[in-house]
């Protein structure tokens, strides 16, 4: 499995296997987002399971990010975060999807969209979050989120 940590409570990466499950629960990680398509998580048999929440996308400039799995991907961090728990967002090889799920999250943790884009391409180089499909939802997100209060 190959990740990066971006923050205490974020970390953005590739897919990982059930067997990959206790390493990031050693890590805290209370919460997977996989933003894949066709590949859906492993089931957490541990009876301490961490919650998998299945965001299904296309990494596509053809098939944009619809705006409402972000928000729906966001709130769900948010609680985790505000439990103790960490998040692990991926899709595929940790470059787009997964990256603007992470920007999302930390553009509603009050970074601009800018500094969470930039944060996150410092933390894991592999990402691309200035791919103009990618940045356009990250861009979109920023503009639209509307905290709970």
């Amino acid at each position: 499995m190959d990740f990066s940590r971006i923050t205490n409570d974020l970390f953005i990466g590739t897919t990982p296997t059930a067997t990959d499950y206790d390493q990031l629960r050693e890590l805290g990680v209370r919460l997977i987002i996989n933003m894949r398509f066709m590949r859906g998580p492993y089931p957490d048999l541990h009876p301490d399971a961490v919650k998998l929440l299945w965001l299904r996308t296309i990494d596509s400039p053809f098939s944009l990010i619809p705006i409402q799995k972000l928000v729906q991907g966001t709130h769900s961090a948010l609680d985790t975060i505000r439990e103790g728990g960490k998040v692990y967002s991926h899709c595929a090889k940790g470059r787009h999807r997964s990256v603007a799920m992470g920007a999302a999250i930390l553009i509603a943790q009050g970074f601009s969209p800018e500094a969470a884009m930039t944060l996150i391409k410092r933390q894991r180089p592999i990402s691309d979050p200035g791919m103009y499909y990618i940045r356009s939802r990250i861009l979109l997100f920023s503009r639209r989120w509307q905290p709970v209060c």
